[in-house]
């Protein structure tokens, strides 16, 4: 019998600096630190129900929901994320469930390594 590989899909996370620091700047500290801690806790529920509503065939209610990431996303300066959830949503209106099924563990990947980073780059600030 041959060698089994284990593949680890690791994405590439884009985060937008400059988005960050101006609201920082708009905010001061204590306000840009509240709205970033609201936004990823709502990223991170707004992702798992994501995979549930897949899960569940609820195809409406998963654009909906992968289109509120895009906002949400870019309100964070996560580029990358934002266009992962588009392209789930582009996928949903083509009707092409094998492909929704590829963007979406892509998005939540994605969705994943972006929060990290922005804790860890929030955990260095401090």
């Amino acid at each position: 019998m041959g060698e089994i590989l284990e593949m680890r899909l690791i994405e590439r996370v884009e985060l937008d600096q400059g988005r960050i620091g101006a609201l920082y700047r708009q905010l001061g500290a204590d306000g840009a630190d509240n709205v970033m801690c609201r936004a990823m806790e709502e990223l991170a529920v707004r992702m798992s129900l994501c995979r549930s509503l897949w899960q569940e065939g609820k195809t409406a209610q998963l654009r909906k929901n992968a289109r509120s990431l895009i906002a949400i996303s870019e309100q964070l300066g996560m580029k990358r994320l934002a266009q992962v959830a588009g392209d789930v949503t582009a996928c949903i209106d083509d009707r092409d469930s094998v492909a929704v099924s590829a963007t979406l563990s892509r998005m939540l990947r994605t969705g994943e390594r972006s929060l990290s980073a922005i804790w860890s780059m929030q955990e260095r600030s401090l």
